[in-house]
């Protein structure tokens, strides 16, 4: 099954949790603190896969999750990374970000990756808190979250050479004639429901990757025949053939089909139409096929084509067509192996969420809810249950301006305020220390 497109979440690990700890070693009975720092989580990284062709994995799971960190332990231990989770795609696959709205990549090189979600860094532990002042903290910091993005994955397939045409026309016996490609060939329309990858190899073993792209008829750009399926694979091409019946065995006349598909191509995108396009005269083994090939010849040539009589069943012509669409490969400026990515896209990372600045409103008679990225990140690593910590936390509170915000917007004693996951009720009073 050919799947190309998938919407898949990620969520990185969390970070590990700071510890609380203190010396206990003879002859040092007032040691200090030394609580290490949580581990930082694992993030989710999608990989290169050269071998995969689809996006069907994606189909019966589109969630994936890294490992959150450890936390740390006594005596200044750090807590171990999180494992990053690898998701492997295929080479073609274009990344959008829903949150962003926008595409962010375009995979395309064997070992090439992007990192999609961060991994929230491991808390600190009651050791990095202690001040002249402050010589024994008993709180340390939660471990952060990772970050959650939700993605829409689109493959579009890697070839140098598409074949277009109608259905039937014999797209889907020319890959199976000159590759490996096993694809299906039946006489009745949209035999072929994905597209077929083929592999083509010359004498001197380079080699061109051959695509058969199905159901392009009248109406295709908006979803007539599955065409808008596929349409979008065309764009990675270098060059078409475009393979007409020339027998007219379905009752089509094949310049009209000739004009139909490119009117199709330019409603899709009108960067299509100008890649460029040799036409293939298919079904010459059938009597009225060879008769009508001068005069279908003649016509396009005058459009400037260049025209290549074959026959997909017996093999006759075929040679002649794919030397033509090497030269012309190469005469474009092209070769036949895969071109190099620049080594500073081979390592990518996602774009950042816009930081949201702080605010705060009123949600109803009794609730206040502050929002802001930094404020909000700080508030998921503080430990509600330690007085110490609570303490620290009002400080910040203070220090970043959230308490100024709650006053304007008309915060009262006893109010719950709520910070992302964390839920408090405001009071004047000071904080036990």
């Amino acid at each position: 099954m050919f799947i190309d497109e998938a919407e898949i979440t990620v969520r990185a690990g969390k970070g590990g949790d700071g510890a609380v700890s203190f010396r206990r070693e003879a002859f040092e009975p007032r040691g200090g603190p030394n609580g290490g720092d949580g581990g930082d989580g694992g993030a989710v990284v999608l990989a290169v896969k050269p071998d995969m062709r689809t996006l069907l994995d994606f189909r019966y799971r589109d969630v994936f999750k890294a490992e959150r960190g450890r936390s740390g332990t006594s005596k200044k231990h750090s807590g171990r990374n999180g494992q990053d989770a690898v998701v492997p795609v295929p080479p073609g696959t274009v990344v959008h970000d829903l949150d962003l709205g926008r595409q962010v990549a375009d995979l395309v090189a064997p070992g090439q990756h992007m990192i999609v979600a961060h991994g929230g860094k491991g808390g600190r532990g009651n050791a990095s808190f202690a001040t002249p002042s402050r010589q024994a903290p008993r709180f340390c910091q939660l471990g952060a979250p990772g970050e959650e993005r939700h993605l829409r994955l689109e493959l579009r397939l890697l070839a140098d050479v598409g074949i277009i045409g109608y259905p039937n026309v014999g797209k889907s016996s020319l890959i199976a004639r000159v590759s490996a490609a096993k694809p299906e060939i039946a006489p009745y329309p949209f035999t072929t429901l994905q597209p077929n990858l083929g592999v083509v190899q010359f004498e001197d073993f380079t080699t061109m990757v051959i695509a058969d792209l199905p159901g392009l008829i009248v109406g295709a750009h908006e979803g007539v025949g599955l065409g808008d399926q596929f349409l979008r694979h065309v764009e990675r091409t270098k060059l078409l053939v475009h393979m007409l019946d020339a027998s007219a065995l379905e009752g089509r006349d094949p310049l009209q089909d000739f004009r139909d598909i490119n009117r199709e191509l330019e409603l899709y995108d009108e960067r299509l139409v100008r890649l460029e396009q040799i036409v293939a005269l298919n079904k010459i083994d059938l009597p009225d096929g060879r008769e009508r090939v001068p005069e279908l010849r003649a016509a396009l040539e005058a459009e400037g084509r260049a025209v290549f009589p074959i026959s997909a069943a017996t093999g006759e012509g075929v040679e002649p067509l794919l030397d033509h669409v090497r030269e012309r490969l190469f005469a474009r400026g092209h070769t036949v192996e895969p071109e190099p990515v620049p080594e500073d896209e081979m390592e990518l990372e996602i774009p950042a969420l816009p930081r949201r600045e702080l605010s705060a409103r009123r949600v109803d008679e009794e609730t206040l809810e502050v929002s802001g990225t930094r404020i909000e990140n700080l508030a998921a690593t503080v430990d509600m249950d330690a007085d110490e910590a609570v303490a620290w936390f009002q400080r910040q509170l203070e220090e970043q301006g959230v308490l100024e915000a709650l006053r304007v917007a008309g915060v009262e004693e006893g109010d719950t305020v709520v910070i992302g996951p964390v839920e408090f009720v405001y009071t004047t009073e000071e904080p036990r220390r």
